[in-house]
């Protein structure tokens, strides 16, 4: 990975740059992800235990008034265009669709995306594309029942589907989130590319990161994203998509269907593969984080946490909130590691930072 442009000098301070959420290293986060809840209702094998996990109390958790106001901070002060919520299942929120509508209704009111399981999505959809919704990033490794089950040990996969469906006829753009685990779902894999390009659905596969609470992940099990892309080239055609990433995760990919002589057919959609890990985009990433208790955290892979909800509460200003928030970003870390002992594993787990 290519090291990213000192900005300035050494010794400049955190407001070197007033105007915007830089860091030490040139970058500038622009894409906001915010977790609304710690809380899920799937028990998914590579995020939360069987037994699930203690969760912070409700009163220590954002208010729909608290987000509106740091994400005002984040789009007026700092010139965030691009906001996601995340958990968690954020659909565990009984106020999300206030959530979205103050946000929303913010003069300089960013792209507005959800992460979410879809469970639940069916019955809200509709009122959360009215509130001022325009994606969905759904999370689903797989489309065949059993495989589900056993992923996220709950037997939910209609609910999902049914979630997808509502979420299309919302008018909701659609991305699926799939990550591929050995001996499980990675066969499946193509399968399910299928399935999304049939319906629409832009498909991202993501490599397994260490944000298990149990710290288990093992490099070693994990699916790269060149082993991702040599199976799906085994059924489809993979032409890299020429247009800029701009600070995308994702490298993305025209397909192109087989055809039965071994030809080229038509262009049947686009996917995505993000290689966190074996290829780590760090140097060119955008974003900033908002634990749902309200802790600035500059890398999803830093343990490095500073708190503006507690300063928030306790009668802070919006320029001193800001300030708390740059300091922050400046002091991001070059990058993640690598996928050696240099990767660092978080102590919260993925449910507790959010997405």
């Amino acid at each position: 990975m290519a090291p990213a442009t000192l900005l300035g000098s050494t010794g400049a301070s955190a407001s070197s740059d007033p105007s915007g959420l830089v860091d030490r290293f040139g970058r500038r986060a622009v894409d906001l992800r915010v977790s609304l809840t710690e809380r899920c209702n799937l028990r998914c094998t590579y995020c939360m235990p069987a037994a699930g996990l203690p969760f912070a109390p409700d009163d220590q958790l954002m208010t729909a008034a608290e987000i509106e106001r740091l994400v005002r901070i984040g789009t007026s002060r700092f010139g965030v265009r691009k906001v996601r919520f995340t958990g968690g299942e954020p659909m565990l929120r009984h106020d999300l669709v206030d959530v979205i509508a103050r946000c929303a209704a913010l003069p300089d009111a960013p792209e507005l995306s959800l992460t979410t399981n879809a469970i639940g999505l069916s019955h809200r959809a509709a009122a959360l594309y009215a509130a001022g919704l325009r994606r969905v990033n759904v999370s689903l490794d797989t489309v065949d029942p059993s495989v589900f089950a056993e992923v996220t040990r709950r037997p939910f996969l209609d609910k999902v589907i049914a979630g997808l469906s509502a979420a299309h006829d919302a008018g909701l753009a659609i991305k699926v989130n799939a990550v591929l685990l050995r001996g499980v779902n990675d066969a499946l894999a193509p399968d399910l590319m299928r399935w999304c390009l049939e319906r629409g659905y832009e498909l991202r596969f993501i490599e397994q990161m260490p944000l298990d609470p149990d710290h288990a992940w093992d490099r070693t099990s994990m699916v790269t994203a060149a082993e991702t892309r040599a199976m799906l080239s085994e059924s489809f055609e993979l032409v890299p998509d020429d247009a800029p990433r701009d600070g995308a995760p994702a490298e993305r990919f025209r397909v192109l269907a087989r055809t039965a002589d071994g030809g080229v057919g038509p262009e049947l959609g686009t996917i995505g593969i993000i290689a966190s890990i074996t290829e780590s985009f760090c140097a060119d990433c955008t974003r900033t984080r908002l634990t749902a208790d309200g802790h600035v955290r500059s890398c999803l892979f830093s343990d490095e946490e500073t708190s503006v909800l507690g300063p928030m509460r306790d009668g802070a200003s919006d320029d001193e909130v800001a300030e708390l928030w740059r300091r922050a970003m400046w002091a991001k870390p070059r990058d993640h590691g690598d996928d050696t002992d240099d990767l660092v594993h978080p102590t919260r787990g993925m449910s507790a930072i959010g997405g």
